[in-house]
């Protein structure tokens, strides 16, 4: 092939790569403005794996409710479930999404399977260096989630229902000042 059609090639591709990017930056933003705010409980699990370095280990009660504990998920495929919310916005395990479009105090959310276990999102929440002291009281996982049913890890929650960590408004102040 000539050099100038190896640098259309690269040209396209590398446009196609920042397009995809970029849509996936502006679908993410979408939810975090968008999104309704769902709380979970999170569950217990192992006290030597819930703090290692600096991200804290997450399983969440809704998920032992639908699928139980220890052994390896009954679903083997992606897929979604249908949470009860409360009037604080916690949500519970309900149902697995059958189709029925969900009740006013309902919501979709999307679960993903891997390695034998349930995912909201993610299973680890990350912070900085040295904070972990600050989220030890977590009891909550907050969660954006969308209509599809998307979901993406916004925070954690005390048993109060108090925001854990440095507050959004901390990070633009600290941009400001660089």
């Amino acid at each position: 092939m000539p050099k100038s059609i190896d640098r259309w090639i690269a040209l396209v591709a590398g446009l196609a790569v920042l397009a995809t990017a970029n849509y996936t930056i502006q679908k993410r933003e979408q939810l975090l403005s968008d999104g309704r705010v769902v709380l979970l409980a999170l569950a217990p699990v192992d006290p030597r794996s819930l703090m290692q370095g600096d991200y804290m280990a997450l399983r969440f009660a809704a998920a032992d409710a639908a699928f139980g504990t220890g052994a390896p998920a009954r679903a083997v495929h992606d897929g979604h479930l249908v949470l009860k919310l409360d009037d604080r916005g916690i949500g519970s395990f309900n149902r697995f999404d059958d189709g029925t479009p969900p009740a006013p105090d309902e919501l979709r959310m999307r679960y993903r399977i891997r390695d034998g276990k349930p995912r909201f999102a993610t299973n680890a929440f990350f912070f900085q260096e040295g904070d972990a002291a600050r989220y030890e009281s977590a009891r909550f996982g907050e969660f954006r989630v969308d209509a599809s049913g998307e979901a993406i890890l916004t925070g954690l929650r005390a048993e109060n229902l108090d925001a854990l960590g440095p507050s959004p408004d901390s990070f633009k102040g600290n941009a400001a000042a660089d």
